[in-house]
């Protein structure tokens, strides 16, 4: 029998039986729009950079992810006329809604997973030493056929109908991008309860085994005494702020922990060996005072020597406290548990940031502070006080008790 092969459109580069280019419809715009996609996004059939560029004219799209040697890509971002910024959420950006920058700019736009845009941001200098900034999108994505990691994700083509209507002024001229999307979404819906239907049975089953919660981890439920929670902050110098001739490695400055089952607590403020980064003190919530004011690390370590145990559990979310403070030559026991893992497990999936997870469980900073009648999630979590150690290690430190917590009564159900 004979190989059959589906005719692609050459344009949008879909199969022709789903193909949206009858929908697009190209859009003018005052704003450059310089697309950075990353090549693994390329081969993803049901991107949107690429229908992005179909719908704006004045945008261009590169696929790569080390952009040091690119004349286009140099040239793009270098026009006076329309000075570059980029899309980027995070620490530091701008609310482009609230403060758009004046005039005409090219916006660059990193095409990818959140994984993959924040590798190729720390990869070029000279993206990373834009202005940037970000919008808090007003709806849920439309992205049916897609996963977005959290709810307040969009598509890339989402995101520039948000973000040209608040740079241009006039977001209904804008939502002509969004038809070529809602076509190919239900095009693609269709052929695959068409084409897929007697695999519906199959595919439900699956669907309610993902979203049965994965058992908690046996460490957590048998050594619940000994659990002891853990947040470390450190003097970090980003990557685009270090001289070529001297590299400031990170460094801890803060550790605390919370032991579970007695509610001790331990608190050590670590004096940098480095010069203090400029944004250090912000996340921390340490002023450079309390920084300087700090103990030597020889006397911080001596001093949680004497709080930990042996057989303690150590919880943390995720590994990068924990990794630092062993490399500065602190002792932790063997037994440890990342719960970003466990929740990961727990959720049969992504969970995003400690802070966003807590929210999701009703935990969030701001029902921590008000105290624990505010907190609905269970008696166990209403249990921690205010506060646990100063600064942002306090809150971080709170939340990570308080998921622990909600863990171990989920394990007794």
């Amino acid at each position: 029998m004979a190989n059959s092969f589906r005719a692609v459109c050459m344009r949008c580069r879909r199969p022709e039986i789903v193909c949206y280019c009858r929908h697009v419809t190209p859009v003018d715009t005052k704003t450059r729009v310089v697309l950075l996609q990353h090549p693994r996004e390329r081969d993803v059939a049901i991107g949107t950079a690429r229908m992005a560029s179909l719908c704006l004219p004045n945008s261009e799209i590169h696929v790569g992810v080390d952009w040091s040697r690119s004349r286009e890509v140099a040239r793009a971002i270098s026009d006076p006329a329309r000075p570059a910024v980029l899309l980027y959420p995070g620490d530091g950006a701008i609310d482009v809604v609230r403060e758009p920058p004046r005039g005409p700019v090219t916006l660059v736009v990193v095409d990818g997973t959140w994984w993959q845009a924040r590798k190729v941001v720390r990869s070029n200098p000279m993206l990373a030493k834009l202005p940037r900034y970000a919008f808090t999108p007003p709806r849920p994505s439309e992205y049916r056929i897609r996963r977005e990691p959290q709810d307040d994700y969009v598509s890339t083509i989402e995101a520039l109908v948000h973000v040209l209507g608040a740079l241009e002024g006039d977001a209904a001229r804008f939502e002509a991008l969004l038809v070529p999307f809602r076509a190919m979404i239900d095009a693609q819906l269709d052929y695959a309860a068409r084409v897929r239907g007697g695999r519906v049975r199959h595919a439900r089953a699956k669907s309610e085994r993902a979203h049965r919660p994965a058992p908690v981890p046996a460490i957590l439920r048998e050594r619940a005494n000994d659990l002891v929670c853990v947040v470390g902050e450190a003097n970090a110098w980003p990557y685009r702020c270090r001289d070529r001739d001297v590299t400031y490695e990170d460094e801890i400055v803060c550790w605390a922990a919370r032991r579970l089952a007695t509610g001790e607590t331990f608190e050590a403020i670590v004096r940098p060996s480095h010069p203090i980064a400029e944004r250090t003190p912000e996340y921390t919530g340490l002023s450079a005072a309390e920084l300087e004011a700090g103990a030597a690390l020889d006397e911080a370590h001596a001093r949680w020597r004497m709080f930990v145990r042996d057989g303690d559990v150590v919880c943390s979310w995720g590994r990068y406290a924990t990794k630092l403070f062993v490399s500065s030559g602190g002792h932790l026991p063997a037994s440890r548990v990342d719960l970003r893992q466990v929740a990961r497990a727990f959720a049969r999936g992504k969970v995003g940031t400690l802070e966003g997870f807590a929210e999701r469980l009703a935990i969030g900073a701001e029902t921590i502070r008000m105290g624990p009648a505010s907190c609905p999630t269970d008696q166990a979590s209403a249990r921690h006080p205010t506060n646990h150690a100063r600064g942002r290690a306090g809150v971080r430190l709170a939340q990570i008790a308080a998921i622990a917590e909600h863990f171990l009564a989920q394990s007794r159900r």
